[in-house]
């Protein structure tokens, strides 16, 4: 939108106020922010102008003026400018990580949990595994004589398990036979060529056996399935029940956080957008069209697998908020790279 510097300069003004106070902002504050340069009665022509171009609003109690969706957007489009991080900044982010835990699930969960203590917003954490993992390993844990513990590891570090009950009594040598046997038929190959009709043919194989075995075939499937839908983790939620904008919306927004399937709707941006923001009514969905959502992908490997982003009230602090968000996202890739797709030996 075309401005002239000095309604610029008087929507920069509000904008920063509004975030730093959540109250509206009158002619003579913003008077005084510009360091009286501009009168009040200047200030107030000025303001009523922008209230004119939708980017002021104001409460129907006040006689000051907060930011429209549309005045923020304007603000970061056109206004805001975000400093590099300090060293001291990023060291204290780089002490949030588990960082010597391995398992990349505990990282994504350390990551949604970390920011969102970090930032007092709610935080999401998820990556979606590239398109050629496949199976490295399937391992069979005996728990005891009716239980089988299946455990599938992926060719990026990703380890799914989960306890099965048989029918016969899982002696050491039929677990060796369909380790032998699980291993032969799903080893190398693609979690994405899993599928049930992969899974028929398998069973085909086995012969007379099939039916003895169908709860552990079907418990590689299951696990399969989980390594390729990814890792989503939500943190925080409760943080958004201390902003007073969210009163009426609480509940919307905490069933959202429950929500993996609209979460993952919610976060979805241009694909070539390493970072990407939706103000308030441009989240299309209706639990938050009173919300910011701040979404920041990043690389596994080589590939633009994960996201990490934060949803709190429209008036954050962006120029703060931005870096920091982007380093967590560089720091957890880095971390999540070096975890799930290991050196060979």
């Amino acid at each position: 939108m075309d401005l002239d510097r000095r309604k610029m300069q008087i929507l920069y003004a509000i904008v920063g106020e509004y975030i730093r106070t959540g109250e509206p902002v009158g002619s003579k504050r913003v008077a005084q922010m510009l360091g009286q340069k501009i009168s009040p009665a200047t200030c107030r022509n000025e303001m009523s102008l922008l209230f004119d171009r939708g980017l002021l609003e104001q409460p129907h109690t006040s006689a000051g003026r907060i930011p429209s969706h549309l005045g923020f957007r304007v603000y970061l489009d056109q206004l805001l400018t975000c400093d590099p991080l300090s060293e001291e900044e990023k060291d204290s982010i780089d002490a949030l990580f588990n960082i010597h835990n391995p398992d990349p699930d505990r990282l994504l969960e350390d990551a949604a949990e970390a920011l969102a203590r970090f930032t007092g917003c709610a935080a999401v954490s998820a990556t979606r595994p590239p398109k050629d993992v496949t199976v490295r390993r399937v391992e069979l844990i005996s728990i005891s004589a009716h239980v089988v513990m299946i455990v599938v590891l992926a060719s990026n570090g990703v380890i799914k398990n989960k306890a099965y009950r048989l029918d016969l009594v899982c002696s050491p040598q039929i677990l060796d036979f369909f380790r032998k046997f699980a291993n032969d038929r799903f080893v190398n190959r693609s979690v994405e060529e899993i599928s049930t009709g992969y899974l028929h043919s398998v069973a085909v194989a086995l012969g007379e056996y099939s039916r003895v075995f169908t709860p552990l075939l079907a418990g590689i499937f299951e696990l399969c399935r989980q390594i390729r839908d990814g890792q989503f983790y939500t943190q925080g939620g409760t943080n958004l029940l201390g902003y007073p904008e969210f009163q009426n919306d609480a509940y919307e927004l905490l069933s959202l956080l429950e929500d993996p399937a609209l979460l993952q709707d919610a976060m979805a941006g241009p694909e070539n957008a390493t970072l990407h923001i939706k103000i308030g009514k441009e989240n299309h969905l209706a639990q938050l069209e009173h919300s910011s959502v701040l979404v920041a992908r990043y690389n596994v490997g080589q590939a633009t697998t994960g996201v990490i982003g934060l949803i709190g009230p429209v008036r954050l602090d962006y120029s703060r908020l931005i870096p920091h968000l982007e380093y967590f996202a560089k720091t957890l890739g880095s971390l999540l790279s070096d975890t799930m797709n290991p050196k060979e030996e």
